[in-house]
């Protein structure tokens, strides 16, 4: 079974290209990606981002059950509306899945996690919160709408409720304000500023044309992968999964140590992977000869592998490839990947290669 999102007849009447994701049918793009990254870039863009899931969890002992769940801890959460992003690890350390966390008052929370492991998500949490006061709803009543760019926030805030308005704009980064089924998040995933909005499904329509109307350039799914890769933002499935865990795919940020006696599911397996002679390095590449970077790709030093492309991708704002790699740590700069049988040149980099839209690696 496909399964469609609500705005999906307007994708339609717009023109969209549609293909399969994750068992949804979602647009890749409206005619142009590489118009669509630029105005994201440039100016605001929005993306339909419904196949993700909201999932509530409400009750007593939500909190104490996400501190044992994530890796990042929900103690940090200390007012409503404050948002933090952690993976959710297996035993091993392994990441099940990434997931943004909002507070939404003293005994609830909203988990917002990727449509492609919605179910072995709330599966996992049904098995670990067996016993405990929390209820898990998953919020399939509600649509998502991304909106991104330096203008985002200012062409959106007219189209919001006016209860909304004004509180959106005084926003700090990763906090939300709610209203009703309505939540406003500045939070997003591609190295702009902007804002996440959940809302009924039955209102989607309506913010979307207004939206349209203000100014917002509707993008497909094509945009806000090259728009990601540019950040150097993770993408599940690709740079970390279940069996490779946050310290060796760039994540090591969003693990919270302290305090020592919060025993996270994968602790004990992060903290003997932590100064592991072993651990590798999520690091940015810049191709300098010719080709398209891959996943899968074998990232080689003076002929010898020692690691492989996770995202890669052609760059619009860069104008060439680009990519993400799990390699050996090198204090080496130049390096190579194998394309075709070929060795092509390239550059390790720290990523981000662009963030508000501004180039921050080197040529």
């Amino acid at each position: 079974m496909v399964l469609r999102t609500p705005l999906y007849s307007e994708h339609v009447r717009l023109g969209a290209r549609l293909v399969p994701f994750a068992g949804w049918e979602m647009p890749l793009h409206y005619g142009s990606q590489i118009q669509e990254h630029q105005a994201v870039r440039q100016d605001a863009g929005m993306f339909d981002v419904s196949h993700m899931r909201a999932i509530d969890l409400i009750g007593p002992d939500a909190l104490s059950v996400l501190r044992r769940l994530l890796a990042n801890d929900a103690a940090k959460l200390t007012v409503p509306g404050k948002a933090l992003y952690s993976c959710m690890l297996n035993p091993a350390g392994g990441v099940v899945d990434d997931l943004i966390l909002f507070r939404l008052d003293e005994l609830a929370y909203r988990a917002v996690v990727n449509a492609a492991t919605t179910a072995k998500d709330l599966a996992w949490m049904h098995h670990h919160l067996a016993g405990e006061r929390v209820d898990i709803r998953p919020r399939e009543d509600l649509a998502i709408i991304a909106v991104q760019g330096p203008t985002a926030r200012d062409r959106t805030a007219s189209c919001l409720p006016e209860a909304l308005r004004a509180r959106a704009l005084a926003l700090a980064p990763f906090h939300g304000v709610s209203d009703g089924d309505w939540l406003v998040g500045r939070t997003g995933y591609t190295g702009e500023d902007g804002f996440e909005i959940m809302l009924p499904h039955t209102e989607a329509l309506a913010l979307w044309s207004a939206l349209i109307a203000a100014g917002v350039r509707p993008c497909g799914l094509g945009a806000r992968d090259t728009l990601r890769l540019e950040a150097g933002l993770s993408l599940y499935g690709q740079d970390m999964d279940e069996s490779i865990g946050p310290l060796d795919a760039g994540l090591a940020w969003t693990v919270a140590w302290t305090p020592e006696t919060r025993d996270f599911i994968g602790r004990q397996a992060l903290s003997a992977r932590r100064d592991h002679p072993e651990r590798l390095d999520l690091v940015g590449l810049l191709l300098t000869g010719r080709g398209v970077l891959r996943a899968h790709q074998p990232v080689l030093l003076e002929g010898r592998i020692i690691g492989e492309v996770t995202s890669g991708g052609f760059s619009p704002t860069l104008e060439r490839s680009i990519g993400l790699a799990r390699i050996t740590p090198v204090d080496r700069v130049e390096c190579a990947v194998e394309i075709r049988g070929h060795a092509v040149a390239a550059r390790i980099v720290k990523p981000p290669f662009v963030r508000h839209g501004r180039i921050r690696v080197t040529l």
